[in-house]
């Protein structure tokens, strides 16, 4: 029996370290990123969060036209796929629903729930998703490091 090969989504962080070489993460982003055969991918949300990062003037000041070509450059990647998301909000948090507390935790929700529902796992550098995701869904999971 053949094991299916892992396939990752990629949270806003890991995007923004993924594409700022002055990033403190982007080293071990990088090495990571760099695995031979990765299946990885994004939704609109880690789409969404990467324009609205990269182009704040407060943060990278990025123009839209700029970050918009790192997304279609990243696409062109070997291993991309694309997530569609089919399902909503109260559905995809619902596993871990008593453990989200606040605001900035509702896209955390969404890109694990949508993982779980894919049966993939979400890559991040926020070590505070553990929590949310409790034991019986690490396993869809991956910081990068910690």
């Amino acid at each position: 029996m053949t094991l299916a090969k892992p396939k990752y989504l990629l949270d806003v962080n890991v995007l923004i370290a993924l594409t700022e070489p002055d990033h403190i993460h982007h080293k071990p982003v990088m090495k990571w990123f760099d695995t031979q055969g990765l299946d990885w991918g994004l939704c609109a949300f880690s789409e969404a969060g990467f324009l609205r990062v990269s182009t704040n003037p407060k943060v990278r000041a990025h123009s839209v036209e700029e970050s918009t070509l790192v997304l279609a450059n990243l696409a062109n990647r070997r291993g991309y796929r694309y997530w569609p998301i089919t399902t909503g909000w109260a559905d995809l948090a619902a596993p871990f629903g008593e453990r989200v507390f606040g605001h900035q935790q509702i896209t955390d929700a969404y890109l694990l729930g949508l993982a779980v529902k894919e049966n993939g796992i979400l890559v991040t550098l926020d070590r505070a998703i553990s929590y949310m995701a409790g034991p019986q869904y690490r396993n869809h999971l991956l910081v990068l490091g910690s």
